[in-house]
């Protein structure tokens, strides 16, 4: 299937342009940027470009035309190349065999058989070709019709499809959730059969598909998208394979009265209701929950057990240590005072010793408390937390120790032990921020000194 379709040149660049009409072969525009234009989506700007001719012959013609070659892979036909700051990657056409369920492919093929470069891609409206010198559009398999469909379908037997590249079930979430498009029936299945595959993917490489789809709603714009890309990993089994902690609560059911869905399910309306930034830590803020059901048939502490998991987890991924640290914190702390029952002094105290994520926080237990009956009202405890921090804001209390009125040097030169300023600053904030003591200097130093003489030792999660 082929024909004319000018407006795809909206995001052929002039550079790109002249390079396709100086080579001596057509050259093609493919992949998501042919499929998102079709589709009437904002193009991400990123362009992959193909040709029936070698890296060599390729490289060529782009330096004539003024582009800068930065890499060459001649193995896979693979040539990187920018002109300034437009950067495309460049793919001579090819077929490639696989081992089963290797990401790398075992042997490459080249050709000039178009139909055969489409076969070696995943799904038919990723196989859409663009010849941006002669303006037509190349469909060897029928791709413009599921793009028109919203349709998912696989180049050959899903079977085979996924059999050859267990990473495949992971884009097949995250374009479903990013594009909103149906994956078919055979395409499901395909899926399923192979899920186990998954396991045979760098940890990492599924951490990147996953992040993808934990802000699918993102990329274009669609609501819930990124539910919609876990409802689909949850339906092929996928999500049994890289998170079994997770999925372990498939089934268990929870308290009536607060909860309408199982530990799974909860937790993947969690992810539905949350903002963009604590997706990861609303996915994972339940997974202790089933380790506390196996262990004592309920769910009393399970978000130190949560943020346990969490952590080897996130290990498990390689996800980074500033993230990693700040989901298992946020497991770790999302049910506190849920039940709004803790005095104002606890919850200051807690607030400050937790300021680093407090804003984050609040989003979790929201997203928490809307995934528990898909009530989208602000949780009572958030209400709670934010009509306190107002009030401290409007007090003008330190919220750190650094907005204390005298300094560490300034406590040991008026006799405090060096080995106490970081406890007992601690405790004065506490103090100034529940109204015992006034931030001022002078009697901060008082106060420092008494409790050095004292030796008390402050804990500083005095509000558990």
């Amino acid at each position: 299937m082929g024909g004319n379709i000018n407006y795809m040149k909206i995001f052929i660049s002039e550079k790109l342009n002249n390079l396709a009409k100086s080579c001596t072969f057509p050259l093609y525009a493919v992949g998501g940027c042919v499929r998102d234009a079709l589709a009437g989506l904002k193009s991400s700007g990123d362009v992959d470009i193909c040709a029936p001719v070698s890296a060599e012959a390729f490289v060529a013609a782009a330096e004539k035309a003024g582009a800068k070659i930065n890499a060459v892979y001649k193995n896979t036909g693979t040539v990187k190349l920018s002109f300034g700051e437009e950067g495309y990657e460049f793919a001579s056409f090819r077929s490639d065999s696989y081992v089963r369920g290797v990401h790398t492919p075992v042997n490459t093929f080249f050709t000039d058989d178009i139909m055969l470069d489409a076969r070696r891609r995943d799904f038919k409206c990723n196989a859409v070709y663009y010849d941006i010198k002669a303006e037509n559009i190349v469909d060897p398999l029928g791709g413009i019709e599921d793009i028109r469909a919203a349709r998912i379908s696989t180049v050959a037997e899903a079977e085979k499809v996924f059999g050859e590249d267990g990473l495949r079930l992971m884009r097949l979430a995250r374009q479903a959730a990013q594009l909103n498009f149906t994956p078919t029936d055979e395409c499901l299945d395909g899926a399923k059969s192979n899920a186990r595959l998954a396991a045979d993917v760098a940890p990492e490489r599924i951490y990147a598909e996953l992040d993808e789809i934990l802000h699918a709603d993102l990329r274009y714009g669609l609501k819930y998208a990124q539910y919609r890309g876990l409802k689909i990993l949850d339906e092929t089994r996928v999500l049994d394979v890289i998170l079994p902690e997770l999925t372990d609560g498939r089934g268990m059911k929870q308290n009536e009265k607060f909860h309408l869905y199982d530990v799974l399910e909860h937790s993947l309306r969690a992810v539905k209701y949350s903002d963009p930034s604590v997706r990861l830590a609303s996915l994972l803020h339940d997974v202790g929950k089933p380790v506390r059901m196996r262990a004592d048939g309920n769910y009393h502490s399970h978000e130190s057990e949560s943020a346990r998991v969490a952590a080897d987890i996130c290990a498990r991924f390689k996800v980074p240590k500033k993230t990693s640290a700040e989901v298992v914190t946020l497991c770790a702390l999302h049910m506190y005072d849920l039940r709004c029952d803790a005095r104002e002094s606890k919850v200051r105290r807690f607030i400050v010793d937790n300021l680093a994520v407090f804003d984050k926080l609040l989003l979790v237990k929201q997203a928490d408390y809307s995934g528990c009956r898909d009530d989208l009202s602000e949780a009572p405890a958030v209400t709670k937390f934010k009509a306190i921090y107002a009030d401290m804001v409007r007090e003008n209390v330190p919220l750190t120790c650094a907005a204390l009125h005298v300094r560490g040097d300034e406590l040991i030169a008026a006799g405090v032990e060096k080995r106490n300023v970081g406890d007992i600053l601690h405790m004065l904030l506490h103090e100034c921020v529940t109204h015992n003591i006034c931030n001022e200097r002078k009697a901060l130093i008082k106060r420092a000194l008494s409790i050095n003489a004292s030796g008390i030792h402050m804990n500083k999660q005095s509000f558990n």
